[in-house]
């Protein structure tokens, strides 16, 4: 795929994304006696009420801002955190202390907890496959998986620390040579990772989507496809069992040859003042009492990490073994390269594109420029693993008045330079002019898809619709939602990720993701090429 030889050092970063964020992380204000700002990946929102706690006991304020890793490691990097932030706490810091100009930015990292990432089975699919009861490695679960004796959901690994972590896992697990792997090994597993890939049925850009959205096709909320089990953090599977809202719980499933695990380090920077040092310290300690760390347990789901504090009975088993993490940035370019252009299933996206009057001047340049980034030619370090890849399959539909005519490009696993040149080619086309007719539009995006999905089922298949109004022309919402009913299976089955951008109504919006298994994204106050770049994790 074009510019893999510069992947390497984004495979370090890319690895946590949770939510729609700019490509530099918004400053947090200035500084404050007693307050900590923190850059954090968003999925330690449910720390609230340990840091509640924290506050009182040692007066120190936590000031939470979310982010992604990747966008946040590029923030690091690049210097924009420095004076505007005390402190970052992401999952790991292995992939920012990989890259020099980032690393030279951590100061002194304090561990408070971790999760492993395993494979929980709904209890029934647990039982068929005899694994509720004996040790199971990964070798045995990648040839389950190769017969599609059961199918999983996982993150993005390009967009999320828990997908990366499994495919780092089972790639290292699979090569049995005890040391991290190499980009040699990688290509000999290849074939056992295209077994164990072949039975995903769900991707997700982050980790509370993605269980979120396996919950919603459990208790036939949505429409999509049910599958048997998650690839996810220990901390998320205890969670949804806790929580009593699934059919049946799911059994968690500890690979015997081992895992990865993330530590969650609050880690100071180095441009941190006295008084964030001081508070930074406060923090920290109380945070590794005991009591802390039970109620971190409690709250969170998960592990402790202070020695004497006993992790609870949902821990089971207590001791893993930790699987090495990649040395090397080409061993993590090699392994992500083999996962999007060979190894995993290849999407199937059909664009629904509003180029309705109302998008003249700066907003349809915004579509032209979001889509052309995709092709390649946005060299940022988060766009350049969002782009087109091998043997994916992308339709462009516009629509203002009525649905124009849809193109269809598929990306070659080899030269795909020509194909993406035509992409771009098309976007930058695009014109302005017309009514806004959403629904007609939506209904015959699903006509064109139909087809193509009957032709080549075993795809990731969404429809992503963009609109920054209203809808004037043709059908409505309720007239649509007649003719979904009427779809066949397969086609409900299909999520659309609508955009929200300009004056586009997001009650309607919001009702059509829900209705289809898919999922709203804002562009109101981001920038349009970052929500396309975005939903790429979902694809």
């Amino acid at each position: 795929m074009k510019n893999l030889a510069v992947l390497g050092l984004a495979a370090l970063l890319a690895l946590a994304g949770c939510s729609s964020t700019p490509d530099s992380a918004e400053p947090a204000g200035p500084p404050e006696p007693g307050t900590l700002r923190v850059l954090a990946g968003s999925e330690l929102a449910d720390l609230q009420p340990v840091l509640d706690a924290a506050e009182k006991a040692t007066g120190v304020k936590v000031k939470l801002t979310f982010t992604g890793t990747l966008e946040g490691t590029q923030s690091l990097a690049n210097g924009s955190l420095d004076g505007h932030y005390d402190a970052v706490w992401f999952s790991s810091n292995r992939y920012p202390a990989g890259i020099p100009d980032a690393a030279k930015r951590l100061g002194n990292q304090v561990k408070i907890m971790s999760s492993p990432v395993v494979l929980g089975l709904a209890r029934s699919a647990a039982q068929r496959l005899g694994w509720d009861s004996r040790p199971v490695s990964w070798g045995e679960i990648a040839a389950a998986a190769g017969k599609k004796e059961f199918s999983y959901g996982m993150t993005d690994p390009s967009a999320s620390n828990s997908g990366f972590s499994a495919l780092v896992g089972v790639a290292s697990a699979l090569a049995h040579s005890g040391t991290a792997v190499d980009a040699q090994q990688i290509a000999a597993v290849t074939p056992q990772l295209t077994q164990f890939f072949s039975a995903q049925a769900m991707s997700a850009g982050s980790s509370g989507w993605l269980s979120d959205a396996y919950q919603r096709r459990a208790t036939g909320q949505d429409p999509g496809q049910k599958v048997d089990g998650l690839i996810n953090y220990e901390s998320v599977l205890l969670s949804m069992n806790a929580a009593g809202k699934l059919p049946e719980p799911m059994k968690l499933i500890y690979p015997s040859d081992g895992v990865v695990t993330a530590d969650y380090p609050l880690t100071l920077l180095t441009s941190a003042g006295d008084d964030a040092r001081g508070a930074h310290q406060r923090l920290t300690d109380y945070l590794r009492t005991p009591d802390a760390q039970r109620r971190i347990m409690d709250t969170t789901q998960r592990r402790p990490v202070v020695p004497g504090v006993a992790p609870g009975p949902q821990f089971v088993p207590r001791d893993l073994v930790e699987l090495p993490f990649p040395a090397t940035q080409q061993a993590v370019d090699a392994l992500l390269s083999a996962y999007f252009n060979k190894i995993r299933r290849p999407s199937r996206t059909l664009y629904l594109l509003d180029t309705s009057g109302s998008m003249e001047g700066d907003r349809i340049e915004a579509l032209r420029s979001a889509l052309v980034g995709l092709t390649g030619a946005d060299n940022s370090l988060v766009g350049r693993y969002r782009q087109f890849r091998s043997r994916e399959e992308v339709t462009m539909l516009p629509f203002n008045t009525g649905p124009q005519a849809p193109r269809t490009f598929t990306v070659p696993e080899q030269g795909p330079e020509a194909e993406l040149a035509k992409i771009k080619a098309f976007a930058e086309g695009l014109q302005a002019g017309g009514g806004t007719a959403i629904y007609d539009s939506l209904q015959r995006a699903y006509q064109v898809m139909e087809p193509l999905a009957a032709k080549d089922p075993d795809r990731f298949t969404s429809i992503v619709l963009m609109t920054d109004g209203e809808n004037e022309n043709g059908g409505n919402l309720s007239s649509f939602r007649s003719t979904f009913g009427a779809l066949p299976a397969a086609m409900r089955q299909v999520p659309v990720f609508t955009v929200l951008f300009g004056e586009g109504s997001g009650d309607e919006l919001t009702q059509v993701a829900t209705m289809t298994g898919g999922k709203v994204f804002d562009a109101r106050n981001t920038q349009l090429s970052s929500v396309f770049q975005e939903i790429r994790g979902y694809q």
